[in-house]
């Protein structure tokens, strides 16, 4: 049984309390059997559980100007990835694919796509990454023309590594669209699977499977209508829905390590060896010490971020630390496990082998720990920087 004791942090109400208790026992009964051969259907039917059970709607901003609840979100991701990493992925992607509508589509738009979303009657999926625009998004090359004022736009391109590719009722794609150069000529567009020019070009597998593929556009027709926010506003769109995201990234992280520990804290007062249990002795107990203190150090940094985010402050540099320290703190907890398992630690669909593989993505998608590092020397550097300018200009 995981410590909870970090439910009693300030960071949360009682409503996020009872939120994780009640997510707790329902996932306890509802995802054991998230893990199939068949990874679409599972997929799918996770994201129809979670909307009918109504965890979905914390994914999603029902209405316009509400604000998504970031500590409902990490809690339900980090509660999630402790029962079932496919159940965490499924649950996620419906708000990451969904999260630019969420903070800028129009009315038409979010009555049209969000409450399917909620329900689990549509499944989401955002469309950002290219083969030679990864982390550097302002590289996009995939172009939409608008074939005059106020008319449809023709895309053309590729995007891939997109999660849900393959299975989703809708993509949001962001496209150059050449308003201003670099990012600020990107806008972002709804297009719906099945139209006319747009093609699942390769279904791409991965160590730890979900919907994942590479998407091709060819004079694909996107009605003026689906675009969502102003022309040239999509990189900025993306950003904010990164933004929102990428601190529940930490705690997805924060689920697979606290399961991990679970795990090897189970073995180790099971396993029996030289006349005694594998926790007694000083080597063990030391692995287990710097697990439960990684978690918590992980954690202490997720829900500042999440709880900063909260009340309305900027958490750029926060987020960045969140997400860097609870998914390497996370793979360090996880190889610990994996290592004291021994053997069965690395036969297939072993919790501790399945963990090993889960974590591995979530060190490199919604930037890169090397990425993470980026982003907090250069937000250091510009508030170091910023009273000294300041002081120049009143002179």
């Amino acid at each position: 049984m995981s410590d909870t004791r970090y439910l009693d942090w300030p960071f949360f109400e009682d409503r996020h309390r009872d939120l994780a208790r009640s997510l707790d026992a329902w996932a306890a009964e509802h995802i054991a059997d998230a893990h199939g051969r068949d990874v679409d259907e599972a997929c799918r039917a996770l994201v129809r559980r979670l909307g009918a059970a109504g965890w979905l709607r914390h994914a999603v901003a029902a209405d316009a100007g509400d604000a998504i609840d970031t500590r409902a979100l990490c809690l339900i991701r980090e509660t999630l990835a402790r029962h079932a990493g496919l159940a965490d992925f499924a649950f996620a992607m419906q708000g990451l694919g969904s999260g630019a509508i969420s903070l800028a589509g129009d009315a038409q738009q979010r009555a049209r796509y969000l409450g399917r979303v909620a329900a689990g009657e549509a499944i989401a999926a955002f469309a950002l990454s290219e083969p030679e625009a990864g982390s550097d998004v302002a590289a996009m090359a995939c172009s939409a023309r608008q074939e005059e004022e106020g008319g449809d736009y023709l895309l053309d391109g590729e995007k891939t590594w997109i999660s849900n590719g393959g299975i989703a009722d809708f993509y949001v794609v962001f496209a150059r669209t050449g308003e201003a150069p670099g990012a600020r000529g990107v806008s972002a567009f709804i297009v719906d699977a099945g139209t006319p020019g747009f093609e699942i070009a390769e279904r791409i597998e991965v160590i730890a499977p979900h919907p994942l593929a590479r998407l091709r556009f060819t004079q694909c027709r996107i009605p003026a209508a689906q675009r969502i926010g102003a022309a040239g506003e999509g990189f900025k769109i993306a950003m904010r829905t990164l933004d929102v995201f990428r601190t529940s990234v930490a705690a997805a992280a924060l689920g697979f390590a606290r399961r991990a520990l679970d795990e090897a804290l189970a073995r180790a007062t099971q396993r029996r060896m030289f006349g005694g249990v594998l926790a007694d002795f000083q080597l063990t107990q030391s692995k287990l010490a710097q697990m439960a203190t990684a978690i918590d150090s992980a954690a202490l940094l997720t829900y500042r971020a999440a709880w900063m985010r909260d009340q309305g402050q900027n958490v750029t540099r926060e987020a960045a630390m969140a997400k860097l320290t609870a998914t390497e703190n996370a793979q360090q907890v996880i190889d610990m496990a994996v290592q004291m398992w021994g053997g069965q630690g690395v036969v297939s669909e072993q919790p501790v082998e399945r963990l090993y593989r889960e974590i591995r993505s979530l060190r490199i998608y919604e930037g890169a720990t090397e990425v993470q590092q980026l982003i907090i020397a250069r937000d250091l550097l510009r508030a170091w920087n910023a009273p000294a300018a300041g002081a120049v200009t009143s002179g």
